[in-house]
């Protein structure tokens, strides 16, 4: 039965590249997809599914209920874009100026569509209840997943699969690490108030960008004299904004930057320590400054059980070699709130190849993969559906 899926998914490979492109030529960015939406929640109607639109935002549902009762299976894609221009010179290049796909979402979403209309017409060979998770917003916290959960999407679900295409490793290799996969992602701002004044009498002013070069000192030694040195954590600055003049001390200075970590005590402690650091640092100058700390994705736990799973999947119809046991990763991932719920395991399938533009990582300008890589990710989805329903 598997392999007449398959089979027929191999029809439908170039309708789901098309639909890929076209994806890619009509981005839309986080919490903006209502375009991007209502193009999904069409092709589900086409396929006779019951479709939900509107989930937790531009969140989509697409249920298919099989002939015979049985258990209940959601695979989720993502389907929003970011603010990059693209950069490539394909015929599929985005139309929207400062806005791409440029992290495989749009390849995501083609693939469900694909294995949708795939088991759509095979329903007499399903027992139980396959729930597709479009979801909007995965890029930007507070995400999409969250409120697509608080608005019923794992009812009655009892696992749940993601697939992420990925140009770090080659077409053809499917992957997984077990537990702690991907960590949490945390943002943080620091705003310090210092006394402004002229560049050439220092001894008049307190300078905010002074105050904040100590701060930037001080907040990267929190992981490497704070934190336990066995416990994985990140704390980065990536923007610093102060000043308008060459000979003007500025009075206000805005650091902004993010933290990364495996578990809720490391995350809890970096959060506390950046808040002493800012207030120690400040007042030691006679500054004063307030931390705004924005708690994003929880750490993505793959279970052991669903991490097996697919082990033994990608073996016995992919082969031995087309597996690849993944290291840890300090990127996040919103499919993360998810596991927090059900089981489930998020999936790697490489879709890089030799030719240099599939060589860019992603958030890049000139990001693409591999489509032949869209066939396998499909493949990957409808062996875990027959694994559960058929």
């Amino acid at each position: 039965m598997l392999s007449t899926w398959t089979e027929k998914l191999k029809r439908f490979e170039q309708d789901i590249i098309e639909q890929r492109r076209y994806l890619h030529q009509h981005p839309e960015l986080s919490f903006q997809e209502r375009e991007t939406a209502a193009f999904i929640a069409e092709e589900l109607k086409k396929l006779g599914l019951e479709v939900r639109t509107g989930v937790g935002g531009n969140g989509v549902l697409g249920i298919l209920q099989g002939k015979r009762p049985g258990r209940t299976l959601a695979f989720r894609a993502d389907f929003d874009a970011l603010p990059i221009q693209d950069e490539k010179t394909a015929p599929y290049r985005s139309t929207v100026a400062g806005v791409m796909h440029a992290c495989g979402h749009d390849g995501h979403t083609a693939v469900l569509l694909g294995v949708a209309h795939v088991l759509s017409e095979h329903r007499d060979d399903i027992g139980g209840r396959l729930v597709f998770i479009f979801q909007h917003a995965e890029e930007k916290p507070p995400g999409g997943a969250a409120a697509m959960i608080a608005a019923g999407c794992l009812e009655g679900v009892e696992a749940i699969y993601g697939i992420h295409l990925s140009t770090e490793f080659p077409l053809g290799r499917i992957g997984i690490c077990e537990g702690n996969a991907m960590a949490s992602v945390d943002a943080f701002a620091i705003d310090i108030q210092g006394k402004g004044g002229h560049g050439g009498r220092p001894h008049h002013t307190v300078d905010s960008i002074a105050v904040g070069g100590q701060l930037i000192t001080g907040l990267q030694q929190i992981v490497s004299r704070k934190v336990n040195p066995l416990q994985p954590a990140v704390v980065s600055i990536g923007m610093f904004h102060a000043g308008t003049a060459f000979n003007v001390i500025a009075d206000k200075a805005r650091l902004e930057g993010t933290v990364r970590s495996y578990d809720e005590q490391t995350r809890n402690q970096i959060e506390s320590e950046i808040k002493s650091v800012a207030a120690g640092i400040s007042e030691a100058f006679g500054a004063s400054s307030t931390v705004h700390y924005e708690r994003g994705y929880p750490p993505l736990v793959n279970s052991k059980p669903e991490a097996d799973r697919v082990r033994k999947l990608v073996g016995s119809h992919f082969g031995a070699d087309a597996f690849r046991e993944l290291p840890p990763v300090m990127g996040a991932e919103d499919f993360a709130w998810y596991l927090t719920k059900i089981p489930g395991a998020f999936i790697h399938v490489g879709a890089r190849n030799e030719e240099e533009r599939t060589q860019f990582p992603h958030h890049h300008p000139q990001f693409d993969f591999d489509e032949r890589a869209l066939l396998l990710a499909g493949s990957v989805f409808l062996a875990l559906a027959a694994e559960y329903l058929a």
